[in-house]
């Protein structure tokens, strides 16, 4: 089958690879018929995480169910099904609690790689869902984003404590920052801000749901929230980026008792003491547990109460994949979608 592997830095091939079987009885194998490339994908891609060894990619995807393992009971062959970026096995106590991504037997989904043809999907029991009905194009896109852009912005505004009354603040414009504005919107947000300089990312911020633009960054961008605000900050701010810069204007663009939702993928990121001390905001965050909002996420899509798969501005066969990782680290694409 057809894999896209990475062999260091700017490197990434498609290349003829074993077909997975299965290993463990509750694994499910599943006929890949979309994957994307993540922004998380891009740390290796410029060399900011080490690339050791030709490296399996990929960790978001939609397909058809080919074979499962003798223990596997709750989806069947031939089921159209969406699975979180976190294999969890959905029983543990921290599963139960509404944190799947932190399972106590969890898997990345990154080690196993789901930009092929085909993947092999641990503790598929608790990690997939069936989707009911045969999506259209467009919906097909958008069950796509819930695998794991859809579910991480979802999980960032639910960290945030967005919901009405209350004015949200959104630092970064990429996917996962686009859709945590349509994730707030949906929980009632009065007022949502979106950081962003770029105007197409713009356009579609204002599409999901953001009443204001700020391009300032930095201590300009944090005053400007505060001007917004009347001086107090937002009630609640999603940090979507992971960057030193990106956690302190969020926190700082937070007024006091206010909650920071943070999702990006924190590279180098230090908290000062004392300035989290007298910030007196409360942090929540971490890798989305994006298995436990799947199930609503999927009836959102498939009642066509939402459309986040316009978040998709580059659609290529697999075979171009090198090209879909390009564009993303030039900043030609929002998000790059794989066919295949």
């Amino acid at each position: 089958m057809r894999a896209v592997i990475m062999h260091g830095p700017g490197d990434v091939r498609v290349e003829e690879t074993p077909r997975p079987t299965i290993i463990e009885p509750t694994d499910a194998v599943i006929r890949v018929t979309a994957a994307c490339v993540c922004g998380s994908d891009l740390w290796p891609y410029r060399g900011i995480e080490p690339v050791r060894r030709p490296t399996r990619m990929g960790h978001e995807y939609i397909g058809i169910v080919e074979e499962i393992g003798e223990a596997v009971h709750d989806i069947a062959v031939g089921d159209f099904v969406v699975g979180s970026f976190v294999a969890s096995d959905g029983t543990c106590e921290i599963c139960q609690a509404g944190y799947e991504s932190r399972c106590i037997h969890q898997v990345m989904m990154g080690s196993v790689g789901t930009q092929a043809d085909f993947a092999r999907i641990p503790l598929a029991d608790g990690t997939l869902v069936k989707v009911e009905g045969t999506p259209t194009e467009a919906q097909t896109r958008s069950l796509l984003a819930a695998s794991d852009v859809l579910g991480t912005g979802w999980f960032a505004a639910v960290a945030a404590e967005a919901g009405p009354g209350k004015t949200v603040a959104v630092v970064g414009d990429g996917a996962v920052g686009l859709l945590g504005i349509l994730a707030a919107k949906r929980l009632g947000a009065e007022r949502i801000i979106a950081m962003s300089r770029h105007a197409d990312r713009q356009a579609l911020a204002r599409q999901f749901g953001a009443t204001d633009i700020v391009e300032e960054r930095g201590a300009e961008g944090v005053g400007r929230i505060k001007e917004l605000t009347g001086g107090y900050g937002a009630h609640s701010t999603i940090e979507a980026v992971g960057t030193q810069e990106s956690m302190d204007q969020a926190i700082q663009a937070t007024r006091p008792g206010g909650h920071v939702g943070f999702v990006g993928v924190s590279h180098g990121v230090e908290l000062d003491g004392l300035g989290l001390f007298f910030s007196t905001v409360h942090l929540h965050g971490g890798p989305a547990p994006v298995r436990r909002f799947l199930p609503e996420l999927i009836d959102l899509i498939m009642t066509d109460q939402i459309d986040p798969g316009v978040v998709f501005d580059l659609i290529v066969p697999i075979e171009d994949a090198a090209e879909a990782y390009r564009a993303m680290d030039e900043r030609r694409a929002t998000k790059a979608l794989l066919t295949l």
